[in-house]
């Protein structure tokens, strides 16, 4: 894996930290690395071709 460093708004954090508390996620980096494989999924690998 390598490393990022993003900005995020606090209000993104707080609910990240929420579903840390809640415990949804082992912690935020494995949330956002959830989010960010369910985007690329839908995304990305999600598209068909027409044709």
């Amino acid at each position: 894996m390598k490393l990022i460093t993003l900005y995020l708004p606090e209000p993104y954090i707080e609910a990240l930290n929420q579903l840390v508390t809640e415990k949804y996620y082992p912690n935020r980096a494995e949330a956002i690395r959830v989010a960010i494989r369910d985007l690329i999924s839908d995304e990305v690998w999600g598209r068909k071709t027409v044709g």
